[in-house]
């Protein structure tokens, strides 16, 4: 057994660990969002930050829900929930789909696989947790992110 100090006092006992991602610098999340902002076809895009109220008895960890994307090609009124991209949303109505099941991808469906790429790889930095920190600094907790080229518009989220 090793030896465990706090401050120079001895600690004795069985430590758990806990859980805790990695975090990442904001500076590995700006080329995500600069390709999305870069991107003319993309109107603007978002997502809802926020810690659980009640999680079936699991601790309520910050996190980020789906990323949702507009683009022009999209209805001006879509309601941002049915324009959600990520590995268990449904098929976005312009950027297409890559879904995910049982452990493995399937393939592309769509007509543009390069910005949905860009897209999902946003969509998949943000809810893997790894700059939750930064977010939460940021934007604060419950939370409603809106991104658009001339700014940022965060509300705060109500949720259940």
């Amino acid at each position: 057994m090793s030896h465990v100090n706090f401050l120079g006092i001895p600690v004795e006992g069985e430590i758990t660990p806990g859980h805790r991602i990695p975090q990442r610098p904001l500076a590995e999340l700006q080329p995500l969002l600069r390709a999305l902002l870069d991107d003319e076809a993309v109107v603007e895009f978002g997502w809802q930050q926020y810690t659980p109220y009640f999680n079936d008895g699991e601790p309520c960890l910050f996190g980020i829900d789906s990323l949702w994307v507009r683009t022009t090609a999209d209805r001006p009124d879509a309601d941002p929930d049915d324009l959600h991209v990520g590995r268990y949303a449904n098929p976005h109505p312009t950027l297409g789909w890559r879904g995910w099941e049982a452990g493995r991808e399937w393939p592309y469906t769509g007509a543009d696989e390069p910005r949905y790429e860009r897209v999902r790889a946003l969509a998949d930095a943000l809810t893997e947790g790894g700059f939750d920190d930064v977010l939460l600094d940021a934007f604060g907790d419950h939370a409603t992110v809106t991104v658009r080229r001339d700014g940022i518009v965060v509300k705060f989220y109500e949720h259940d």
